[in-house]
């Protein structure tokens, strides 16, 4: 299975500090949804994993994360492409959840319902959390400046992040995945995890 693992805001839209709480305030960045629909024609399956403490802070209820779901579901195959799963966190920073990226809760049930390894797969984020879940989950992170990534650049306070490849945007990292730049050091990456203990990346 060619999976593929990207979080939503920052990545696929653009972000917010005031959260998006509604379908309108959904917009796509720039070529996103593009290099959704290039990454599906070549057989990729598309799961979404997003943090949305808003509704923990009462800022949005379920139904309306659904509605910008599915305006995002909606545009995305418009352009021809399709995401296959949206799992999400509704808690808050406080509430000691397994699913709140940096935990890997979200990635241990995306791979227990899809029955397969995470090993290697890759995930795209832009905040440091994301990459900590994904190294958590022995995923392969990778990290776009777009949404809070260039803040996460800045930031860079752990060794293992400056081996983290970067992006400018979700479009310029398909491209790189599509044309095999990316394959040598999934590899590498793969290899280094299998031969020892499961990183501890929220250390």
């Amino acid at each position: 299975m060619k999976l593929l693992i990207l979080d939503r805001d920052g990545v696929i839209n653009v972000d917010s500090d005031q959260y998006i709480k509604t379908p309108e305030e959904w917009q796509a960045l720039p070529c996103s949804l593009e290099a959704i629909a290039k990454l599906c024609r070549n057989d990729y399956k598309i799961v979404v994993t997003t943090n949305q403490s808003g509704i923990a802070r009462g800022l949005f209820n379920m139904s309306m994360l659904n509605k910008i779901n599915n305006r995002m579901l909606t545009q995305v195959r418009q352009k021809g492409g399709d995401i296959a799963a949206v799992l999400f966190c509704p808690h808050g920073p406080e509430d000691g959840c397994n699913c709140r990226k940096p935990m890997p809760g979200m990635f241990n049930e995306l791979a227990m319902r899809m029955k397969t390894s995470l090993l290697g797969v890759p995930a795209v984020g832009d905040s440091l959390r994301d990459l900590q879940a994904t190294r958590a989950a022995r995923a392969f992170p990778v990290l776009v400046r777009t949404g809070k990534g260039e803040q996460t650049l800045a930031s860079r306070d752990k060794d293992w992040l400056a081996q983290v490849p970067v992006f400018d945007d979700l479009a310029h990292f398909a491209d790189a995945l599509l044309q095999g730049e990316l394959d040598q050091r999934i590899a590498e990456f793969v290899d280094s995890s299998t031969r020892g203990p499961c990183p501890d990346s929220l250390r």
